[in-house]
């Protein structure tokens, strides 16, 4: 069960870090990848933009509840 949840917060470690760096920076992200670099900025963000928001936040609770079920299971482990 340790080795899961090990291997699951590995996993789920690199995707938050690939999402974070694809968000828009100073210089742009993943919209001027695809185009949207023009857009002025009274539009808000793009569809690409909210969806990336979505997907980093449900990584990053799945990140915070395998920490703390690892943490709970080596803790009762003993």
């Amino acid at each position: 069960m340790v080795i899961g949840f090990s291997i699951a917060l590995i996993i789920f470690s690199l995707l938050l870090l690939l999402l974070v760096l694809m968000h828009k920076g100073k210089g742009g992200g993943l919209s001027d990848m695809f185009g949207g670099g023009m857009q002025s900025s009274v539009g808000g963000s793009s569809v690409a933009e909210r969806n990336l928001d979505r997907i980093t936040v449900v990584i990053g609770l799945l990140w915070f509840t395998c920490i703390v079920v690892l943490g709970l299971v080596m803790k009762y482990q003993n």
